[in-house]
């Protein structure tokens, strides 16, 4: 075989061979693993509280857990700080990217803190809400009094601008006057204004019954229409 037969006979071989060894080498690689399906936040969530809820170590802690863009928040109360990690390892499952631990360690003087506060809060609410009643009963009972006041004060007030009650006073204070015995007296009385008619036994009586009449509450002006007729 000549030199260039050889030469021909080695490069054809290559080209054969080639695409053998090539398919052989991709056989021979392990396919690459399926890209990791995101989870949404609602499945995480309910995931990482069912885990945490499970956990017996956890039972009596206060744990809340929020969900947002695969970044688990951690917030609440538990009693210690290994409790603090455990809660932040259960945490760590599938599709989180992140857990932000914001868990804080209750201890038996804080809780006792707390209790005694909630407890003095509860005592200053009930003395307040006491004194509060205390003083609404003791204003409506001042309330009641100045309506009470206010209410005679009109009514006194009513009665004294009344015709009719100008009338009745200035009878019962002619029967009670002395130098009026034996009189006649009628009492007209119409837009405060009084005009007496009847007879008197004297002139004293006469000016005394007018007398009366202008010092009476309410009046503003006195008609005298009496006549004097002694006693027979």
């Amino acid at each position: 075989m000549s030199y260039r037969s050889c030469i021909r006979a080695l490069a054809l071989a290559g080209v054969i061979l080639t695409p053998t060894l090539a398919a052989a080498q991709t056989a021979g690689k392990a396919p690459p693993p399926p890209a990791p399906q995101k989870v949404d936040d609602a499945t995480l969530d309910s995931r990482v509280e069912a885990r945490l809820k499970a956990d017996a170590a956890l039972k009596k802690d206060t744990i809340d857990v929020a969900v947002n863009d695969g970044v688990v928040t951690l917030t609440g109360t538990v009693h210690s700080r290994g409790l603090r990690t455990r809660a932040e390892r259960l945490a760590k499952i599938a599709g989180v990217s992140r857990v932000d631990n914001k868990l804080e360690v209750e201890t038996a003087a804080t809780a006792g803190v707390g209790e005694k506060t909630g407890k003095a809060v509860d005592k200053a609410a009930a003395k307040t809400e006491k004194t509060m009643e205390k003083a609404g009963e003791k204003s409506e009972k001042v309330l009641d009094k100045a309506a009470d006041k206010t209410k005679s004060g009109a009514s006194a007030v009513g009665e004294a601008v009344t015709d009719a009650w100008i009338t009745t006073a200035l009878h019962t204070k002619f029967v009670d006057e002395d130098t009026l015995k034996g009189s006649d007296i009628n009492v007209d009385t119409n837009n405060h204004v009084v005009t007496l008619k009847g007879t008197v036994t004297s002139a004293a009586g006469r000016a005394r019954a007018v007398a009366i009449a202008k010092t009476t509450k309410g009046v503003s002006r006195v008609v005298d229409e009496l006549t004097i007729s002694p006693k027979k």
